[in-house]
């Protein structure tokens, strides 16, 4: 057995204890675990500062001086001990609540002591609670004084394993190997990539011998992280290719042409045209497709859809599209069957609220063939489902299904049939190859001619007089506005206006308009008559929490109003301002926030003020929350376990691991070779233990 994978237990300074809270704390239970418990910061012990240079910029400082006395305050577990201590030019109080009895045997008066800890000025005193204290004449040895902190919690730290206490612990498990650690990258990929060993990476990481060899190992380690990720992904993506013969569509027939000359709305974009030759490209090539199609809201990404749907009907195939939600399903039907009018085909709609009757001819009109395209919701993917020749399928905001509901879809067909799954939400490069780093991406990055960028402005809630005006003036022009709220039912917790005394203070504010009101905790069919009043101009306004935020189209709506936005994600904001400027008139959306807000939120307001592009969005969003918070991505999950890397500030790195990968899966695709047995055997052990791949199909 590899000294790595020894029990945490067995490192000096652990012991069964301590090996328990290690494992249910921060899921440590090897000595591998436990060297791959990176620092999130480093200190530098080389500087020792005077007492009175001390000021409120030092996070942390260190000191060499004297205790003179030592004073106990209180009782019990009140109870506190104070050591003055100074260094000639000034005095500190060094201060703890715990282990005192230890303190009082451990510290003499009046010897010498380096101090080290963070500076707290309490009563016009400064004081350093629980601070490390070493005599002076044990130094760190180490030439550039560099010290790593570690993440702990609090039930750590009431165990003493302080982040001090962890240096000292990943050192004892140091004292425990004999023998350089095994490279865990093959040699090919070290040398080109000039990378630090990996067993001098680890040793650096936690006790740097300098800054220029921190830089080195923090690299190698990152480098590591991201190529495991993105090996995992792209031989998984070529063996699929291998494996997965497509249906070859091989031509374009009468109902694409007809369409094309007799139907289209307006004329393709660029962006539109690049991307339909794309999926003809994937779906005459044998190989099943599998491609991501990310368009800003109003792109124009479902007309593309539609167009690869007649091309499957051209050759013989049926189509099916799948959408989160009845409101979505609908509109989907509502827009082919328009785009679609007096063509010779048949389109049919399945969700949970279909009745048995309409159910049982579409489930025969299914299997005989004579149901072309087939839109619904997860209904489709029931066992009783069964299509004649189900050859392409397109699955609308995937993020709301989980992998096994979309894998179900796969099983329609003796074979695979080709997928395109359509987001509005723009994805950042470095998430996109990651979360969905099997799929070919397609971008449609313009707006059809004729559409105008909704202009986004920022009020504060105090000052709605003139916002409720010019929301009357675009009614009274004949247009329509949203008015979205964040909550449903009053939260103790956030000091939120609800969606319910929204609703009843919009009706007061506009007596003479139809107000109507949406939430997710209606009926389906309650949503649906809200939908279709709003749709026909029945109601004027409507009061609604973020339902509407995916795919509801009514292109009369001209204004949108997001109450207190500052509760909002900037990409959610995005999608909840492409409701909005769907028709051919100027539409805006007003951002109401309270006037004391944080400079995050205020620099969100300005991102969302200064642009209409949502990858520039999503980019911003990405670097202000993380990618854990970005909307859709929480549902899913980011599909690994970062430990050192990060994808905003790391995408060079993630890039050039990508690009490398991609070549040595196209020189040995099974990692076959005698110097990629260690690749192999690496991506075993990662996709068996904390990482779960995110594959799509």
């Amino acid at each position: 057995m590899s000294i790595l994978q020894t029990d945490i237990k067995f490192v000096p300074g652990v012991g069964p204890k301590r090996a328990e809270i290690l494992n249910k704390e921060i899921n440590l239970f090897t000595v591998g675990d436990l060297l791959r418990w990176y620092p999130y910061r480093y200190i530098d012990r080389s500087r020792i500062y005077y007492i009175h240079e001390i000021d409120n910029s030092m996070a942390y400082i260190q000191l060499k001086g004297r205790i003179t006395a030592f004073e106990s305050f209180g009782e019990g577990r009140r109870r506190r001990l104070v050591a003055h201590f100074t260094d000639g030019t000034g005095f500190v109080d060094l201060v703890w609540f715990q282990g005192i009895r230890f303190i009082e045997g451990k510290y003499k008066l009046n010897q010498e002591y380096v101090v080290f800890g963070k500076p707290t000025l309490f009563n016009g005193k400064w004081n350093i609670a629980h601070p490390d204290i070493d005599p002076f004449m044990n130094e760190s040895d180490r030439p550039e004084g560099l010290m790593a902190m570690y993440n702990t919690t609090e039930k750590m730290k009431n165990h003493y394993l302080n982040s001090r206490a962890m240096q000292k612990i990943i050192d004892n498990a140091f004292g425990l190997i004999k023998e350089r650690l095994p490279e865990t990258l093959s040699s090919d990929v070290v040398k080109e990539v000039k990378l630090m060993p990996f067993h001098d990476a680890l040793e650096n990481i936690h006790f740097p011998k300098s800054a220029p060899l921190l830089r080195d190992a923090e690299y190698r380690l990152k480098f590591e992280e991201l190529f495991y990720i993105q090996l995992n992904i792209v031989r998984y993506a070529s063996e699929r290719k291998g494996k997965l013969n497509g249906f070859i569509f091989r031509r374009v027939g009468d109902h694409l042409n007809s369409f094309y000359k007799q139907k289209l709305p307006f004329p393709l974009t660029n962006a539109q045209k690049r991307v339909i030759k794309e999926i003809r490209k994937d779906t005459a090539s044998g190989k099943q497709m599998n491609r991501l199609l990310q368009g800003d809201v109003g792109s124009g990404k479902t007309l593309v859809a539609i167009m690869c749907m007649l091309i499957a009907l051209d050759n013989g195939y049926q189509s099916c599209l799948m959408a989160p939600t009845e409101i979505l399903a609908s509109q989907h039907l509502e827009t082919f069957s328009e785009m679609l009018s007096g063509m010779d085909l048949r389109v049919e709609l399945l969700t949970g609220s279909t009745k048995k009757k309409e159910r049982d001819e579409i489930h025969a009109g299914l299997q005989s063939g004579e149901v072309d395209i087939l839109i619904g919701t997860h209904a489709l993917i029931e066992d009783t489902v069964q299509f004649n020749n189900l050859g392409f399928v397109v699955i609308d905001e995937q993020h709301r299904f989980g992998v096994a509901q979309r894998a179900k879809l796969w099983t329609k067909n003796n074979q695979p049939p080709h997928v395109l799954v359509m987001t509005a939400t723009p994805i950042p490069r470095t998430l996109a190859m990651t979360v969905y780093g099997d799929l070919d991406v397609s971008v449609i990055d313009e707006l059809p001619p004729g559409r105008k960028p909704v202009q986004t402005l920022h009020r504060y809630d105090k000052k709605r007089g003139a916002l409720y005006e010019f929301i009357r003036e675009q009614i009274r022009v004949g247009r329509q506005a949203y008015i979205v709220y964040p909550l449903i039912e009053e939260s103790e917790k956030l000091d939120l206006k609800n969606l319910e005394e929204g609703y009843l203070h919009v009706k007061e504010a506009f007596p003479e308009f139809n107000v109507c009101k949406m939430h997710g905790r209606m009926k389906p069919a309650e949503k649906d008559e809200v939908m279709r009043r709003f749709v026909v101009n029945e109601a004027q306004i409507m009061v609604s929490t973020t339902v509407i935020e995916v795919g509801v189209n009514v292109p009369n709506a001209s204004v949108m109003v997001i109450e207190s936005a500052q509760r909002f994600g900037l990409s959610q904001l995005h999608q909840l301002r492409g409701r909005v400027g769907r028709g051919a008139d100027q539409s805006y959306c007003v951002l109401i926030t309270p006037y004391e807000i944080s400079s995050d939120t205020r620099k969100r307001m300005e991102i969302m003020t200064e642009s209409n592009d949502g990858f520039v969005i999503a980019e911003a969003d990405l670097k202000l929350r993380g990618p854990g918070d970005l909307e859709g991505t929480q549902q899913s999950g980011i599909p690994f376990d970062l430990r050192i890397a990060d994808l905003v500030k790391d995408s060079n790195i993630l890039y050039l691991t990508r690009e490398i990968a991609e070549d040595l899966i196209e020189k040995d695709p099974k990692l076959e070779q005698p110097e990629h047995l260690v690749l192999k055997q690496q991506l075993g052990r990662l996709g068996g233990n904390r990482y779960e791949w995110g594959r799509i199909s």
